[in-house]
């Protein structure tokens, strides 16, 4: 009898251990925001989202012990009220180091690869290594961070936590991208004007309509639910263009000066524009495309010139605007 109650105790233990662990990972489990109209984003599966990867992702992602001088972060080039991207036209890293490439905006990473403006980066974990290394940035070695970092209480419980392993690159690379991935715009005025019955104004309509039109081809390139067809081009920016873009992948000279097509999602806050921050403004960038770019000889068919009034381009400006997600740049969860 005695036994039996031993084996029973056994049991009733062993299944209220099974139930705590259970409760404990569906307690981190991270819901990831899917906006009406978009796909469902494939997740690695070494990096499935949970809580407290996305948190340690966000502390290092602030954290500017990942520079070799203490002094710079991935937050000092990517501002979350800007989009996650800098108003310069080039960042500054560490002892006044310049960049070489505007930064761009963060945002719908899940939806996005290969990463980088030229693609050469296929995976948003793998990202992570080019501005941490690169000597215009923050100049730093990532295992060299791992050893600055590990003994920290936090990164270290939070690790084991997380990823069930010690800090590592491993872990530092995984939780930053699993930060990066939960940074989801989908609620501008134009989608509520798309699937909640948000009026946009006459102005913004006639935008609307000059943008989707064949005479302008913006959509030809900036569609779908980002407002990118995530493939590169090269729009006529520069005759010679100092920067060959893809084709410093590719190696084909066909490709040079392409340029992956970035979304325009909250282009409103993300200025100044194009791969390298040359254009000031919307105006400006307008203006580019109207008069049929630079005349590039690897330079989109697309980029042939129109003719727009004042009144036709404040209108496009205004639609461009209704693509600005409030909720999305003032996202306290985006914050430190």
């Amino acid at each position: 009898m005695k036994k039996l109650v031993y084996i029973s105790l056994l049991f009733t233990l062993f299944i209220s251990a099974c139930r705590r662990e259970e409760d404990e990972v569906y307690s981190d489990h991270y819901d990831l925001e899917i906006p009406k109209g978009f796909p469902i984003p494939n997740i690695p599966a070494d990096n499935y989202l949970s809580k407290s990867r996305v948190e340690m992702g966000k502390r290092l992602f602030f954290d500017t012990r990942l520079s070799v001088d203490n002094t710079i972060s991935c937050a000092s080039c990517h501002l979350p009220q800007l989009a996650f991207s800098d108003d310069k036209a080039l960042s500054f890293g560490v002892t006044g180091h310049i960049g070489k490439r505007n930064a761009p905006p963060l945002q719908n990473l899940a939806w996005v690869a290969p990463f980088m403006r030229d693609g050469g980066v296929p995976t948003l974990e793998l990202q992570v290594h080019a501005p941490l290394t690169d000597t215009n940035e923050m100049a730093f070695d990532i295992l060299l961070a791992v050893e600055r970092l590990k003994d920290d209480p936090y990164y270290r419980d939070q690790s084991l936590y997380a990823y069930k392993r010690a800090f590592d690159a491993y872990v530092i690379t995984r939780a930053l991208a699993a930060f990066e991935r939960t940074l989801v715009s989908g609620n501008s005025k134009y989608d509520q004007y798309l699937y909640a019955g948000r009026i946009l104004t006459a102005s913004e309509l006639r935008g609307k309509d000059l943008f989707f039109s064949d005479s302008l081809h913006c959509s030809d390139c900036h569609s779908g639910y980002n407002f990118s067809n995530n493939q590169f081009e090269n729009n006529g920016l520069y005759v010679v263009y100092p920067d060959t873009g893809r084709a410093r992948i590719t190696l084909r000279p066909e490709d040079s000066g392409k340029f992956r097509v970035p979304s325009l999602r909250n282009v409103e806050v993300t200025a100044p524009y194009m791969f390298d921050g040359s254009l000031a403004s919307l105006g400006d960038v307008i203006d580019h495309y109207a008069a049929g770019g630079a005349g590039n000889h690897n330079q989109s068919p697309l980029v042939a010139g129109f003719l727009l009034s004042q009144q036709d381009k404040d209108d496009l400006i205004a639609f461009l605007k209704t693509l600005t997600d409030t909720d999305f740049l003032n996202n306290p969860a985006h914050r430190p």
